[in-house]
């Protein structure tokens, strides 16, 4: 089960996951995660610092939006993952596709950059 909030922060928008995204939570993932996309006009920061466990279908939502967060140009930048959580998108090397750092501070800082 997951929860996603979001809000709006000086054109930013913050998702923030609570729980697990597993082969049909990962619907709802999609769903806010488009919405966001949608409306953003700059980034989208991602607070998974209560992220408990990712599947391959939650890895893949994230993936299937690659192409139009460069067509944008917007940033997206995910923060606060576990050791364990983290681990998973390096194994399958979508740590090399998308921005992953440690803290909310780090990842004000990578919209800046």
């Amino acid at each position: 089960m997951v929860k996603i909030t979001s809000s709006i922060d000086n054109d930013v928008i913050l998702l923030e996951i609570d729980g697990e995204i597993d082969a049909s939570s990962s619907i709802q993932l999609d769903a806010a995660l488009g919405k966001a996309l949608e409306q953003a006009t700059t980034a989208v920061l991602i607070d998974g610092s209560k992220l408990n466990y990712i599947s391959s279908a939650g890895l893949g939502v994230f993936m299937s939006y690659l192409e139009d967060i460069n067509k944008k140009q917007l940033k997206l930048v995910i923060y606060g993952l576990s050791e364990k959580v983290e681990n998973v998108f390096g194994i399958l090397g979508i740590d090399q596709l998308l921005i992953i750092v440690s803290d909310e501070q780090t990842a004000r800082e990578q919209l800046n950059g």
